[in-house]
Order: C-alpha cells, then structure tokens, then sequence
C-alpha cells in the first residue's frame, strides 16, 4: 500500500464532508484556491471558484462597448433580441487530491 493512501482517502472523507461549502484549498506547491467544492471522485474535488472582478470588468466594457457600436436590437432594449443574459460569476476549477495538502472551510457572507 501506498504510503500516501491513508492521507488521501483524509482528503477525499473531508472533502466530501464539505460539499458546496465555501472552503479554501491549499496545494502542494503552496497555491491557494477558494471556491465552493460541487463535486468529489476518488481522484479530484471539483470546485466552483470566483471569476474575479477584473475579468468581469473587461467583460462588462466589451459588452458596453458593443452596445456603443452596433446597438440594441429589438424594439425594447435590451431584453429583446439583443440581450445575452448574465456574466459568468463562477468556473470549475479540477483540484487532484493527490495535490491537496489543506482544506478550511470559510464564511459565507
């Protein structure tokens, strides 16, 4: 047996143990991840992280920017044809367990 094994299956019982809850993820190389844990295997913890807010920024002026230029669409800006519905606030983020080497639950505000 592996001598890694018994850390592992800690890993994946806490990981399971706090799924969609807010956590932080520390890895081995010392990177540190915080997001909602939404699925585990035997192999990886899924996690729904944040997009931050300078990504959503660039979004948003791109959106604003192409209304700038062409538009609205339809007779009732902009929910009728023109209108893309919500930005993205979250991505998926594969963590492997074997990576993990902490995990802490955070407040949910």
């Amino acid at each position: 047996m592996h001598k890694s094994q018994p850390h592992h299956q800690d890993l994946y019982s806490l990981c399971k143990s706090h799924m969609n809850k807010y956590v932080l993820a520390e890895t081995t190389d010392g990177r540190q991840f915080d997001g909602i844990i939404i699925n585990v295997d035997v192999e990886n913890v899924i996690l729904a992280v944040p997009i931050e807010s300078d990504n959503l920024s660039m979004y948003q002026d791109a959106q604003m920017a192409g209304q700038r230029q062409w538009g609205y669409y339809g007779s009732n800006p902009p929910y009728e044809y023109g209108y893309y519905g919500y930005r993205p606030r979250f991505r998926r983020l594969v963590l492997p367990l074997a990576a993990l080497t902490a995990l802490s639950v955070l407040p949910w505000f």
